[in-house]
């Protein structure tokens, strides 16, 4: 059963004209049209699905500091204080508390590089707790375990996947930009090596500016203007169960188990960083790129089957204009859960919070998580074909960074101060200098 999603209405035509049109409507996408909006722009959001449908309503739902990258960390900030503002902003509720984040853990080398990141992170004005034994076991309580130690991060948060990407759809029609879905973007026309128009299944946008923010799908759209974007997939499977337990942590990852609770007071399961490869043309393709990064994570992922292959969101085809693509031939990803998974999920949660036992399963699913090289985003106009802007490979992280993300694209498009140094989100760099430089979380 696909995670829960929240449905909206799409707007009632296609625009002939628009300053700027978003390609994908998941988080990114949504974001950089609703600042884009919020200025004045006319904006077209296009979709080939549903807003929200892959991986953005697949997530767990953290909006974290705790842990980041160096390089995402300040994106992660200021996305908290953006996240902040949005149900007032919006008039809806997207979910979104600030319920602090919980890690435990039993292993002394984990607690010791949670504590390095501590240190780093005070450098930067981010607070972060290391708990004692005593502590942890405290906070941890509803385990029934002692634990060596842990950490906590208050300023930390959770939002609602099921609802947080069409919220801000909805919100975008109300700043008088477009949004339709079930409409794919087929690919772009040029004039003069500069973007001039989106064509898509049912009609072309004139436009100067093209945001493409279509997540496991930008690479092979990319592909179509001769543009070599490295990205690879991984299929994730999770779990959702229904409400019942009392007393849990809002938000809580160990080694064996995370556990999120859910805005309908059910909770969300999964086990960090384990996920299927489901080998596919693009994958072969960016083998080489993707060494450093497999290398670190190879303990975490398994052997997958073909259903990545046959999929299409990696595929190497080109294709024509006028021609039907795979984007129309497979409106939302929606690979089928790793059943295996799916019970050691469930049966690691039990173990590590009693609580759940009186709940049942009511969803559980799998999306597939694209990723670049160095496992940071790609965000940034793309200087052989000016006009075109990339906001892609969010590494697993998009959801929580989505505002963040979004409002760099507005910066970047409008000429404004930059809400983060874009340098580190550069595609350039992808060309030649990512090698072995793989996100540290």
């Amino acid at each position: 059963m696909r995670a829960p999603l929240m449905q909206i209405e799409s707007s009632p035509r296609l625009p002939e004209e628009a300053d700027v049109v978003v390609i994908g409507g998941g988080v990114a996408g949504v974001f950089s049209a609703y600042y884009l909006a919020r200025r004045g722009l006319k904006v077209a959001l296009v979709e080939k699905g549903r807003v929200g449908a892959e991986q953005s309503s697949r997530n767990w739902g953290w909006c974290r500091q705790q842990n980041r990258d160096a390089r995402e960390l300040p994106i992660s900030t200021r996305s908290l204080d953006l996240w902040d503002r949005l149900a007032e902003e919006t008039g809806e509720d997207v979910g979104f508390r600030r319920c602090g984040l919980f890690y435990l853990s039993q292993n002394e080398a984990e607690l010791e590089g949670w504590a390095k990141w501590r240190d780093f992170a005070r450098t930067v004005g981010v607070t972060t707790h290391m708990l004692s034994p005593a502590e942890a076991t405290e906070r941890g309580q509803a385990t029934g375990r002692a634990w060596k130690g842990g950490v906590f991060s208050p300023s930390d948060g959770t939002a609602d996947p099921s609802r947080a990407v069409p919220v801000v759809a909805r919100a975008i029609i109300a700043a008088g930009g477009a949004v339709l879905q079930n409409c794919a973007a087929r690919g772009l026309e040029l004039t003069g090596g500069r973007v001039s128009a989106v064509v898509t299944e049912k009609g072309t946008i004139r436009t100067k500016v093209a945001i493409m923010a279509g997540g496991a799908w930008a690479s092979s759209f990319c592909r179509q203007l001769g543009l070599r974007f490295p990205q690879a997939a991984v299929r994730s499977s999770i779990l959702a169960v229904s409400p019942g337990a009392n007393d849990l942590p809002d938000a809580l990852h160990t080694a064996d188990v995370s556990v999120t609770r859910r805005g309908n007071g059910g909770y969300t399961l999964a086990i960090s960083g384990h996920a299927r490869v489901d080998p596919t043309p693009q994958q072969l393709r960016f083998s080489r790129e993707f060494v450093p990064m497999f290398a670190r994570r190879w303990k975490s992922l398994a052997p997958g089957g073909l259903e990545g292959w046959t999929s299409g969101h990696e595929t190497l085809r080109r294709w024509r204009l006028d021609e039907v693509t795979p984007m129309e031939r497979n409106r939302i990803l929606d690979p089928k859960p790793d059943a295996k998974q799916i019970r050691l999920t469930h049966e690691r949660a039990l173990d590590l919070l009693p609580g759940l036992r009186q709940t049942t399963i009511t969803h559980s699913w799998a999306g597939y998580i694209d990723s670049t090289p160095d496992g940071v985003p790609a965000i940034g106009e793309i200087a052989a074909v000016p006009g075109f802007i990339l906001a892609a490979g969010f590494s697993g992280h998009g959801f929580g960074i989505g505002p963040g993300a979004g409002h760099l694209v507005a910066d970047l498009v409008t000429g404004a101060e930059p809400i983060v140094d874009p340098r580190p989100y550069d595609p350039a760099r992808l060309d030649k200098s990512a090698w072995g430089k793989v996100a540290e979380f």
